[in-house]
């Protein structure tokens, strides 16, 4: 495999293009936002009205909202108490490559993947993202304490 003999004692990257995920995004997909990549850990989705995802030419932005309700469950909690700690400040998504949606390429020492076109099927919080400039925030938009239910966790932009 060409690829495989290319990487042998070489440094690998991974980009993702501009609108690499436009076809599921554009096409209102379901697309979750999890608590490490783990189904059984949904924070929240499209479908549910509590994710927002705006791809742009220079980046993908997430915006998650998670309510009273959802707080009120256990791993949801562990994960903002560990989101507050300066634990999970990172974003990873999962995807799949459409066919020939990816280029391999030598660069230099290097080997550079380039993600061209994938279906995202969910965006992660995570300790260690693949993409360092991948990160979240939380944010508290209520107007006063009585209507303090949701946190609106951001993912700032990255590509």
């Amino acid at each position: 495999m060409l690829a495989e003999a290319m990487g042998r004692g070489r440094e690998r990257r991974e980009k993702i293009a501009a609108r690499a995920f436009s076809p599921r995004i554009d096409g209102g997909e379901d697309v979750h936002f999890l608590a490490g990549h783990d189904f059984n850990r949904p924070l929240a989705s499209r479908s549910a009205g509590t994710l927002t995802l705006t791809e742009a030419d220079d980046a993908l932005t997430v915006d998650a909202v998670i309510g009273a309700d959802m707080q009120a469950v256990s791993y949801v909690r562990d994960f903002l108490s560990a989101h507050a700690a300066g634990l999970v400040r990172g974003l990873s998504p999962g995807f799949r490559v459409r066919p020939g949606g990816e280029t391999v390429e030598e660069r230099g020492n290097a080997i550079l993947r380039t993600i061209r076109a994938a279906d995202l099927i969910e965006i992660s919080a995570v300790t260690k993202p693949a993409y360092p400039a991948a990160q979240i925030e939380a944010r508290d938009w209520a107007t006063s304490p009585e209507v303090r239910r949701a946190n609106l966790i951001v993912a700032n932009r990255w590509r």
